[in-house]
């Protein structure tokens, strides 16, 4: 692989970045005793297989292909009554109309801030959703607190409160991120995580100045398996400067216990709440966890609560209002059909997203999701859903996704109700959209280049020039990444994980060349207008 050119260019390009950028650390990284002294992972034989379509075949459980709610070994039963009251205040003053919910029931403030609360020992946490016009608190990490742990007295009583510090600064044009899959299980991928997606991080913060995030997004696998390691990621949120709001992946969970709920427990220790929702400006973030557990595996589903209180949650939400939902595993991803495949993998989407897309249907929607390990722009139900390329790539096997996207996160913006947004390649400068690949590159394309734009939807423009001249426009087809393919195909590829291999994308372009062709040039215009060129080499 050293010797291969168009990894060795790849990597020399973003290692000029790192260096120009002052991101290139030589510090090691030192993990605390016993950083791998538990292993939470249940050695059923899957825990390491990539979630490809296939990979683990399929899964079925009683009631997910009609949307009721499948047997979960929970009893639905009420638990033991908790009464918590609380209040509200920001200066010292009560704060009126804020939801209060304990996961499943929501109450707003009176005008004193003052609340009640009926809940039950089922549910772990009293929480709000943050209302807008006031800062994120966090915890000491940098993490996003918004919550209390339900602690009732003996005689089931609670009492509770939350202050909230207003926000000096109007955030009806603020930006976030979106950073996918971290997954780190091991020192040597948690070492590249803080040497290289934290700074970049870091950077881009820098970058935009007084523009800067307001937060940012964990989108789930922040470990891989290895769960004693959150404290890592921990300390790469404070590192950032950012509040952070996690999401919960599948590599988030505990396996050998006998409930979906019981598998959430550790990071419920760590970051609260799995499900949730807050206000920034206009726009209405919602996070849920599709993460349902069944002790031989998962797949992505949400449970009857969780949709229950989405449903009480958006109705205080005016129709018409820009409502950006978040979750890990998709509702809906494109990549079985681009293997050929007639249905997704309930692994890899969510088997009762028909009840979240008519939800979402009064509103203007975005799903936030990961867990693919790929880029991709997915429109069911009515919603745009966003599918990110992730920090670790394929697992930190290398620099790239298996669909040739560089390690990277989203970059968003919005605009009163209107959402703009970018994909930022880890080492890059924030123009590097694409990556070019000579004639002949796809062994079934022989007379054409090719490139690789990896943040594309239909609303993008792509044209080729040659020697100055315009050409028209690109060819775009399902296929693999050259450098996905070189780096990824094959029995013994890639070292560390050898199960990895490279999946059809449906961002690839391709353009006429001859041996003769002269300087060719890639022209891409985004569906905001922006601009990104790049020259084949």
């Amino acid at each position: 692989m050293a010797d291969n050119p168009t990894l060795r260019q790849f990597l020399a390009s973003r290692r000029a970045f790192l260096k120009k950028a002052g991101l290139l650390s030589g510090a090691g990284l030192i993990l605390p005793p016993g950083a791998f002294a538990r292993d939470y992972r249940r050695d059923n034989g899957n825990g390491h297989l990539p979630d490809i379509a296939g990979a683990e075949g399929d899964v079925r459980l009683p009631g997910l292909e009609t949307g009721r709610e499948p047997d979960r070994g929970r009893d639905r039963s009420p638990g033991r009554p908790i009464r918590i009251r609380g209040r509200v205040t920001t200066a010292g003053r009560g704060l009126g109309g804020v939801p209060v919910t304990d996961g499943l029931r929501i109450v707003e403030t009176a005008d004193d801030g003052g609340f009640e609360l009926v809940t039950d020992d089922r549910h772990l946490f009293v929480y709000l959703s943050l209302p807008a016009g006031y800062r994120i608190p966090v915890n000491p990490t940098g993490t996003a607190r918004f919550y209390r742990k339900i602690k009732p007295d003996g005689n089931g009583e609670m009492q509770v409160a939350f202050s909230l510090e207003k926000d000096p600064l109007d955030r009806t044009n603020h930006r976030f991120l979106m950073m996918a899959d971290p997954q780190t299980e091991n020192a040597y991928e948690v070492e590249r995580f803080h040497n290289e997606t934290v700074p970049d991080i870091r950077q881009l913060i820098r970058d935009l100045g007084d523009d800067r995030p307001l937060f940012g997004f964990g989108g789930g696998d922040l470990m891989f398996d290895n769960l004693e390691l959150f404290p890592e990621y921990e300390k790469a949120v404070h590192k950032m400067e950012l509040p952070f709001f996690q999401l919960i992946g599948n590599h988030d969970i505990l396996f050998d216990v006998h409930s979906t709920e019981e598998s959430y427990r550790v990071f419920q220790e760590y970051f609260g709440p799995t499900h949730y929702s807050f206000d920034a400006g206009e726009i209405h973030y919602v996070i849920l966890n599709n993460i349902f557990w069944y002790s031989a595996g998962y797949v992505g589903y949400l449970d009857r609560d969780q949709l229950d209180w989405l449903q009480a949650d958006l109705a205080r939400i005016e129709p018409g209002r820009t409502v950006v939902v978040s979750m890990h595993i998709p509702a809906f991803s494109t990549q079985h059909l681009r293997l050929d495949g007639d249905q997704p993998s309930p692994r890899l989407s969510t088997a009762n997203r028909d009840a979240l897309y008519r939800i979402l249907e009064p509103f203007k929607s975005h799903i936030l999701s990961a867990h693919m390990h790929e880029n991709d722009h997915v429109f069911e139900g009515g919603v745009h859903e966003h599918n990110h390329g992730t920090a670790c790539g394929a697992w930190w096997t290398g620099p790239i996704c298996f669909d040739g996207t560089p390690n990277g996160y989203g970059v968003y913006e919005v605009r009163g109700s209107e959402l703009r947004w970018q994909y930022k390649a880890t080492g890059f400068g924030h123009d590097h959209q694409m990556r070019l690949y000579k004639r002949g590159a796809d062994p079934d394309a022989p007379g054409e280049f090719l490139a690789n734009i990896w943040d594309w939807d239909p609303e993008w423009k792509v044209h080729w020039y040659e020697n100055g001249e315009r050409r028209g426009g690109m060819t775009r087809r399902t296929g693999r990444d050259p450098l996905a393919v070189q780096l990824f195909d094959g029995p013994d590829k890639p070292e560390r994980r050898r199960w990895i291999n490279p999946v059809p994308t449906y961002h690839l372009f391709y353009g006429p060349a001859t041996e003769n062709s002269g300087d060719i040039r890639v022209e891409a215009v985004n569906r905001f207008g922006k601009k990104f060129t790049a020259k084949l080499s």
